[in-house]
């Protein structure tokens, strides 16, 4: 497109001082003692969005935090782009491993980003993402190259489950119909190895909750005489793994997809350097499912992780006690075909049963979502191709992640239109974690980029 460089160079002090004052407003979706920042973050992206040329936009009231939907239809022939993010972010606990306040966003150069990067939370997940898309739009308005029409729908709970999307969408299929649905919440191979997101894994997130005696006991009096529920948990977790590292939970695997030697071989064919990947980590060692190599453990095998768990006196000094309670947060990420709401339930009757007499088991299902698979023969996969490989200089590699985001089904059943996964984040961006971040090269490639894609749609769309 023209003049989408000069215009970026032009403009991209206030492209990332915008971006910045989006970042310093703590929407934390997870935790109530948040909520009116939240509600002030919608405002803001709203507000956003009117600036950059969406002539029509408003906060539509949910059961929970509100989506900000916008618009900028110049004529109904022509293809719809409809643009998904979310403008709530993840927790930043723990505060001490952070080098900077989360909230106080800072740019500090890097070995991997010589230019600079942003680093707050929601940098790259996804206020940093979404947030190319409303200055991509500013830049196709402002210089009258906006292709086709354009929608915008960013939400603030996809970090708990998005629990009133589903609704939303249903209730509004006409305000949200589409040719395509456009989303930047995943990542890119390298900066300098575009990739393409064409899969995601679905996701089962459960709590588990173990009680032996009816209040807590102590360690030396009923010590071997009682079932301990932190020794009972850690045996039942223990034992959801074989010492293959394959999950015995019964029909797990039943409708896992068993990719080919060719689709294998075309996924190894990917730039990665084990010895880097290790050094990154400070790990001395990969560790996963054998048989398979570790691009392959974090993309197309399901998994199960213990992300929390927690019971008895963890202060300071001792305190002998035996607790009455033991907790757990479990999440399963599954490959598509495995069904959510099925696998939940396999691994509720299993963990029950693994609990001995004295002992009884709670489960409680938190949320979760189904895997998708983007075909690579459709026009919204070949424009979004066509526009890396303009703004890079070379082809886009079909890549499959790890992570989930599990509304895409959802759009695929409900809105009849295919999803792409356009992502400029990196995984050492540290997202979920202490000091996430997102290169500036990055940001300012996404706005470059995503116009391309517009222009390319519409074209292919005739």
């Amino acid at each position: 497109m023209q003049g989408i460089k000069a215009y970026i160079d032009t403009n991209k002090d206030r492209f990332l001082n915008e971006l910045i004052e989006l970042l310093k407003i703590p929407s934390i979706s997870a935790d109530s003692a948040y909520k009116n920042d939240v509600l002030k973050t919608a405002e803001v992206v709203a507000e956003q969005l009117k600036k950059a040329g969406c002539t029509h936009t408003e906060i539509c009231k949910t059961k929970g935090y509100p989506i900000v939907y916008g618009e900028k239809i110049i004529d109904a022939n022509l293809p719809t782009v409809l643009v998904y993010g979310h403008y709530d972010v993840q927790p930043p606990d723990p505060l001490n491993l952070w080098n900077s306040p989360p909230f106080e966003p800072v740019i500090k150069k890097t070995d991997l980003h010589p230019e600079g990067a942003i680093f707050a939370r929601g940098a790259c997940d996804d206020k940093g993402q979404f947030y190319m898309h409303v200055k991509a739009l500013e830049f196709m308005t402002k210089t009258n190259q906006l292709p086709c029409n354009v929608k915008f729908m960013i939400e603030g709970e996809e970090e708990v489950g998005s629990n009133s999307l589903s609704d939303f969408v249903k209730e509004n299929q006409e305000k949200l119909s589409n040719d395509v649905i456009l989303i930047s919440d995943t990542g890119m191979i390298a900066k300098d190895v575009p990739s393409i997101t064409t899969g995601l894994r679905g996701l089962s997130y459960v709590e588990v909750e173990v009680t032996g005696p009816n209040r807590d006991l102590h360690s030396g009096l009923y010590g071997g005489a009682v079932a301990n529920p932190i020794n009972i948990l850690t045996k039942m977790i223990a034992s959801l793994h074989d010492e293959n590292n394959h999950i015995t939970i019964p029909g797990f695997y039943d409708k896992v997809e068993e990719l080919s030697k060719e689709e294998r071989a075309e996924m190894a064919k990917a730039p990665f350097s084990l010895e880097n990947y290790k050094k990154a980590l400070d790990i001395k060692d990969v560790y996963g499912e054998k048989g398979y190599t570790t691009n392959e453990r974090n993309s197309i095998r399901p998994t199960l992780d213990v992300n929390g768990i927690w019971g008895g006196y963890i202060g300071e000094g001792a305190k002998t006690v035996i607790a009455s309670k033991a907790y757990a947060k479990i999440s399963m990420r599954l490959v598509p075909h495995q069904d959510w709401k099925e696998i939940t339930e396999l691994f509720k009757t299993h963990f029950e049963s693994l609990a001995p007499k004295g002992a009884t088991v709670k489960v409680t299902p938190h949320h979760g979502g189904q895997g998708y698979v983007t075909p690579i023969d459709n026009i919204g996969y070949q424009a979004a191709s066509m526009a890396y490989e303009q703004s890079f200089g070379k082809k886009p590699i079909p890549q499959r992640s790890g992570g989930s985001i599990p509304i895409v089904a959802l759009f695929e059943k409900e809105l009849k239109s295919k999803t792409i996964l356009m992502g400029f984040g990196l995984d050492s961006d540290a997202i979920h974690s202490p000091n996430e971040h997102f290169g500036i090269f990055n940001y300012y490639k996404g706005i470059e980029t995503i116009p391309l894609f517009y222009k390319y749609f519409t074209e292919l769309s005739k």
